[in-house]
């Protein structure tokens, strides 16, 4: 092979690798903003006609974060969106990526958790240099309900964990880390 061979060969690997990540950051990002109710980091994972489809509900990128976190308020007292496995296809400017989702739902009186099992099919787009959901379309396969009254017994409150918050006041906004400027919340 030719230096010029090897150095379109590397700018092709290096273009997918980055790709890859943006787009895996994309999706990681939603998980975020939908757990931390952070409507501004939630909306940049769409772009501006992306569509979400969740069931027979059918929302407006733009409109997403508002439909989720009332719904989501309105259901748990907390939940943790996990990504897992995650493929994806790209194709110049547009990507398909399936990524496993497990969430989980604090019930509002913390004594059980539902774990929800689907995928995330999403149709991904660059647009201006920047990756974003065009058509997502979530999927439910498995859930069930588990004890969670462990959460209010008093060895585990005796542990002092810090709880989550659903907004920017969470310690992962925290910066620098371990400045103490927040007195996190505790179970």
């Amino acid at each position: 092979m030719s230096m010029d061979t090897d150095l379109d060969e590397l700018r092709r690997d290096v273009r997918y690798l980055t790709d890859r990540i943006e787009i895996l950051d994309c999706i990681a990002q939603h998980a975020r903003g939908c757990d931390r109710h952070d409507v501004d980091l939630l909306t940049e994972t769409y772009h501006s006609d992306g569509v979400d489809d969740h069931g027979t509900t059918e929302t407006a990128g733009s409109d997403y974060a508002e439909w989720a976190n009332s719904v989501h308020a309105a259901t748990s007292l907390n939940h943790l969106h996990n990504v897992t496995t995650h493929r994806c296809e790209i194709d110049g400017d547009q990507a398909h990526a399936e990524s496993y989702v497990l969430v989980t739902l604090l019930a509002p009186d913390a004594a059980t958790a539902t774990v929800m099992c689907g995928r995330y099919i999403d149709r991904l787009e660059r647009r201006h240099g920047t990756w974003a959901i065009a058509h997502r379309t979530s999927t439910v396969e498995l859930a069930f309900t588990a004890d969670a009254r462990l959460l209010k017994s008093e060895f585990f409150r005796s542990q002092g964990y810090i709880r989550g918050s659903r907004n920017c006041d969470d310690l992962s906004y925290e910066r620098p880390l371990g400045s103490g400027s927040r007195d996190p919340e505790r179970w």
